[in-house]
């Protein structure tokens, strides 16, 4: 799968009260129903971070989603940039996993 299978991709890293309240399977499952592919994982600092690849408005869609998250998240900061063609290729040839 290469890079020019997507329209945009994003590296995100999301700040808050965002770990113990299924904030990665939540994130998942958005991001399915929008059709992205990619993965989310929690970090040893407390943030979580996920890297998506897609259509534009659905990215969009999810990184508006990242900064509410699921109900018992409290999120204090999403923090975005650019996917790297790199990343871009390192994408699951489908669907959207949690790492651990």
């Amino acid at each position: 799968m290469s890079q020019s299978d997507f329209s945009t991709g994003v590296f995100a890293r999301i700040t808050g009260r965002v770990q113990g309240v299924s904030y990665r399977a939540s994130a998942r499952q958005e991001a399915k129903e929008l059709g992205l592919r990619g993965w989310v994982r929690n970090t040893d600092d407390g943030a979580v971070e996920l890297l998506i690849g897609g259509e534009g408005p659905a990215v969009d869609s999810m990184l508006h989603w990242c900064h509410r998250g699921p109900k018992a998240a409290k999120v204090t900061q999403v923090q975005t940039r650019e996917a790297t063609a790199e990343e871009l290729d390192s994408l699951p040839g489908s669907g959207f996993a949690i790492r651990r």
